[in-house]
């Protein structure tokens, strides 16, 4: 079959339109914006006759509650649990994944459905009364792509239910607070979000240095006590700070022992990133902030997602220092940028010829967010560009998982095969298929058929199957190579079709 790669979506169709410090207004302070993105996904399978009565009689409270937050960044709330009523809870009972593992409570989604009603009921009763209680969470191990593994902390349903129903009140706040360039596990912002907007900054901006942050096991070394003077700042009603200290508290069981959970904020709860998203904001975002406006003379542009940051710099000497404070800074709050995996590089539309000059070979490249960033040129144009492909390591990681599956799945049928492989293939290519990254796309559509081929070859001594036939027959079965994201600044501009003019209505960047 051809292998003939589809765009979609093109450059000429918008301008690029970006700046990296552009004031937010009603927020306070310069920030990053990127477009909009779809809302978090939900269950779709079954209808939820409650969901649209449950958000509506709960959307006027909490939008006072945002409108509060926005017009007074120093207000307090007293008053915020009795916005956790049935509807709430309700709404996120069905905004919960249906085949996620269960919890230490082996409580699935389907079986807490069985009398649900009585059961929110009931559980809404013990959060106003005081007399509910977080249980641990189950903690798993998840292979990572480095061959290391992570823990991953599955917390019970019924905690899961209570703990999105709080963030979806504390998100009413905090996101006021939060700034631009914090991307991760925020409403309405995604990976390719932060993506794009690194892009766009790296290469519309003054940047020649690149700082690659990692902050070494950042949700094992959250401090609970600046976590609840975080918390305490905004938050004043002392019934949800507890439920809060309740759920850093609750430790984790892993092959029926219990620990305690002294620091850190276990990976896999639904309110450990909102509660990651406060520390960083107050550890380092807030900090960042003031930083490049007090102490920079030149361009500095930020994008962080999670604990993973990239931050680009005009000058050298100003990387340098700023580096050297944040090791101070994040010191303080008991955290530790990762020796290995925080660098200062060079990098940006000079790199390549000063490198060049000095006979030091090609700019260095860094990773973000499941790609390789490289230091590139359009080979019509000329113009500098940031090459984006996907981590060979995570692409292995990715087939040897598939390989171990299609092995299992050997005396499968076919048809099962091409479903569960189509789905597997789709996957992977709506999150790596970006400009220019079609090579990758190409190597890896490949690996998977070739593998499928082998296994259908195993089946039988006395096979039927050869190269040509198994790709007219089964190969044209799997979805084509296509870059299914438009170009950074292309998306950027389409959502934000006025950001970076000057009072002549030109861009300031082209």
């Amino acid at each position: 079959m051809s292998d003939k790669t589809r765009v979609h979506g093109g450059r000429e169709s918008y301008s690029a339109i970006v700046a990296t410090k552009r004031s937010n207004e009603g927020r306070g302070g310069p920030k990053e914006s990127v477009e909009r993105r779809a809302l978090t996904e939900e269950n779709t399978e079954e209808p939820n006759p409650y969901r649209t009565q449950s958000r509506g009689s709960g959307s006027s409270g909490l939008d006072r509650v945002r409108e509060a937050a926005k017009g007074n960044r120093e207000q307090k709330f007293t008053a915020l649990l009795h916005h956790v009523n049935i509807d709430l809870l309700r709404s996120s009972y069905y905004g919960l994944k249906k085949q996620a593992a269960s919890g230490v409570d082996g409580v699935t989604w389907q079986e807490y459905g069985s009398g649900l009603e009585d059961r929110l009921t009931d559980l809404h009763g013990r959060i106003h009364s005081g007399a509910y209680r977080a249980q641990p969470s189950r903690r798993v191990w998840i292979p990572k792509p480095d061959g290391r593994q992570r823990p991953l902390g599955i917390a019970a349903l019924e905690d899961k239910i209570v703990q999105a129903a709080v963030v979806e009140v504390l998100n009413c706040i905090w996101e006021e607070d939060f700034l631009d360039f914090s991307y991760g596990f925020r409403p309405g912002r995604g990976q390719h979000d932060a993506l794009d907007a690194l892009n766009v900054g790296i290469t519309r901006r003054k940047v020649n240095y690149v700082i690659d942050l990692d902050i070494k096991s950042f949700f094992d070394k959250v401090e609970h006590e600046h976590m609840e003077r975080f918390v305490r700042e905004r938050i004043g009603d002392e019934r949800v700070v507890r439920l809060i200290q309740k759920w850093m508290k609750a430790g984790v069981m892993e092959d029926g022992t219990w620990f305690e959970s002294k620091e850190g904020v276990p990976q896999g709860a639904v309110v450990s990133p909102v509660l990651a998203n406060l520390y960083l904001h107050h550890v380092l975002d807030s900090w960042v902030q003031q930083w490049r406006k007090q102490r920079a003379y030149g361009d500095v542009i930020v994008v962080r997602y999670a604990d993973d940051a990239v931050l680009g710099f005009q000058h050298r000497k100003e990387a340098e220092q700023f580096l050297a404070d944040l090791r101070e800074r994040v010191r303080l709050y008991g955290l530790e940028l990762h020796p290995e995996k925080t660098r200062l590089i060079e990098f940006g539309r000079y790199a390549a010829e000063r490198r060049a000059k000095r006979g030091e070979g090609k700019p260095e490249t860094f990773q973000f967010l499941g790609f390789t960033h490289i230091c590139s040129r359009n080979h019509k144009t000329g113009v500098f560009t940031v090459y984006r492909k996907t981590v060979g390591k995570r692409m292995a990681a990715k087939l040897k998982d598939i390989r171990h599956k299609l092995h299992k799945k050997l005396h499968a049928a076919t048809g099962d095969t091409v479903k569960w492989l189509t789905s597997v293939v789709r996957g992977f290519f709506q999150y790596h298929a970006v400009p220019d990254n079609e090579q990758q796309l190409k190597t890896f559509r490949h690996e998977v058929l070739r593998m499928w081929y082998r296994q259908l070859c195993r089946r039988s001594q006395r096979t039927r199957w050869n190269w040509g036939r198994f790709q007219e027959k089964l190969g044209n079965l799997l979805p084509p190579v296509e870059i299914l994201h438009p170009f950074p600044d292309v998306r950027f501009a389409l959502n934000y079709p006025n950001f970076g003019l000057n009072n002549r209505g030109k861009n300031r960047v082209r």
